[in-house]
């Protein structure tokens, strides 16, 4: 195992370096076991964090060709998280995501495909998220207009 790898590993996950380093050492610089493995834990923080309250929320919008338009409501557990790269690429992903394939609640949203990753469904990736910065983050409500 090299540091290239290792980083490779975190700039696929976002996961912190300890965190890449221990997963290669678990699968023996396997690259994808190791990707599973940093996932399946970011699983396990988020499902451990899933309890604590989200009191910092972030609003995003998204309009599609003067078409479809997305008010998005997401919110993490202080508002330096929620100023954070990372916590906003989630939420522009997620608007994105609420355009393209009009999800009918939050709760559909959670169970539908990535569509840009179809292995992993939304709720995954924000159980992702939930891995790499260490906070709970919820999708609080949405809505979206087409005409």
């Amino acid at each position: 195992m090299d540091a290239k790898q290792v980083q490779k590993l975190r700039d696929a996950t976002g996961a912190g370096i300890m965190d890449c380093k221990r997963a290669l050492e678990e699968a023996k610089s396997d690259f994808d076991c190791a990707l599973e493995i940093v996932r399946e834990k970011g699983i396990i923080i988020a499902e451990k964090k899933g309890s604590r309250k989200t009191g910092a929320g972030l609003f995003e919008t998204y309009i599609h060709n003067n078409r479809v338009g997305v008010l998005l409501e997401m919110r993490a557990e202080t508002d330096f998280v929620i100023r954070a790269e990372p916590f906003r690429e989630l939420v522009h992903e997620v608007v994105m995501q609420i355009a393209a394939m009009n999800p009918k609640d939050v709760d559909a949203l959670l169970e539908q495909s990535y569509i840009k990753d179809e292995s992993i469904s939304i709720g995954d990736l924000i159980k992702q998220t939930i891995g790499t910065i260490g906070e709970n983050i919820s999708v609080e409500r949405f809505c979206r207009y087409e005409l």
